[in-house]
């Protein structure tokens, strides 16, 4: 299959703009991009000189950490730059849409929608949020404008993992037709298996990963693009110049280094500690009528008077996430796994909550 097929003629066709740091490295009397010769900080800095449109040692650092090939990844401004970037290459305005199975990260539907497509959604169920796998082939196969499946594994805010079954099966019928993208930016908080490894056979999966949930680096704002280079060439078209700033770069390469590996560890074990300790304590509350423990850094639960809830811990200092906006999860809150100190101060929210009943 040509992927170009699947993208718009309009960025197949054109002439992606090159910058002075792509068309030459930066070393040597640099006089090619306008740049001031000084820097006004650290003289060290570098700061007066442009990045590396794709810095090589992160791209290198990050395809390891990812175990796929360095031409498969794209460095971008977290995974929502992803998202962006693949909406514009693929959907055309006005004749091309997207799949998605809300409640879902509503960055796909935004996407989407700046760019002028279409969004066809497949409701999960109201009451499990599962999600509906034959309604979602059902709609892909009746839907032609279809051009990207957006998939979520773990999902946000339900925290559940696609199926294998289901994800073969999605890529299969999509095959020639449309980019199936699985968005795994809790990935590691999960058990199941990477589907990056399968972007090797599949030349229409795109996987998106990010440093900001695991990694603890929601900060820098650096995600990776997987896909296999025809896809990835694509994207290039039409990314920013130098997406990422020197510093991001500097502390991403930081963040990476061997030295960190055990600290990242630690972390993802007090999280699913601290997670266990949440679900204890949301047991038997009287207004928590159910808990979606899912398989991320977060919690999902239905309650009885949602904008109650969150009002009165916002109050005492305490910010959970709501949904008014999205009918499915009116009377729901999501509640991320926060430290011990952070526990403390949300178990004494709810039981104070709880007590006015």
């Amino acid at each position: 299959m040509n992927i170009e097929q699947l993208a718009r003629p309009e960025i197949v066709a054109m002439k992606p703009y090159s910058s002075a740091r792509k068309e030459a490295p930066g070393q040597g009397v640099l006089l090619n991009a306008n740049e001031a010769p000084w820097p006004l900080l650290d003289p060290d800095s570098g700061l007066n000189r442009y990045p590396d449109p794709q810095p090589e040692r992160l791209r290198r650092r990050l395809a390891r950490l990812y175990q796929t090939p360095e031409e498969n990844l794209l460095i971008t401004r977290g995974s929502d730059e992803g998202i962006d970037l693949l909406t514009r290459v693929f959907c055309r305005a006005g004749e091309d849409a997207i799949l998605q199975a809300p409640p879902a990260f509503g960055m796909y539907r935004i996407a989407a929608q700046a760019q002028g497509a279409a969004v066809v959604s497949v409701p999960r169920d109201a009451d499990d949020f599962a999600l509906d796998e034959q309604g979602m082939l059902d709609a892909f196969e009746d839907d032609r404008r279809i051009k990207l499946v957006f998939l979520t594994s773990p999902s946000n805010p339900t925290g559940d993992v696609l199926t294998d079954g289901f994800l073969e099966t999605m890529l299969e019928r999509a095959r020639g037709r449309a980019l199936v993208v699985v968005d795994e930016a809790y990935a590691e908080f999960t058990d199941h298996p990477s589907t990056v490894p399968l972007v090797e056979r599949c030349e229409h999966l795109v996987v998106l990963r990010t440093l900001s949930k695991a990694w603890a680096a929601a900060g820098l704002r650096c995600g990776s693009v997987i896909a296999q280079p025809p896809v990835i060439a694509l994207l290039q078209r039409v990314i920013a110049p130098y997406p990422l700033p020197s510093p991001v770069v500097s502390l991403a390469m930081a963040m990476l280094e061997d030295a960190t590996l055990q600290k990242q560890a630690d972390l993802l074990h007090r999280v699913r500690g601290n997670k266990t300790r949440l679900l204890e304590m949301l047991q038997d509350r009287s207004f928590v009528h159910r808990v979606f423990p899912g398989e991320a850094n977060f919690v999902l639960i239905r309650v009885s008077d949602a904008a109650g809830l969150l009002a009165y811990c916002a109050q005492r200092g305490v910010v959970l996430r709501g949904f008014p906006s999205e009918p499915a999860l009116r009377d729901c809150i999501r509640i991320s796994v926060g430290s011990d100190e952070d526990l403390d101060h949300l178990a004494e929210a709810l039981d104070a909550w709880e007590a006015r009943a």
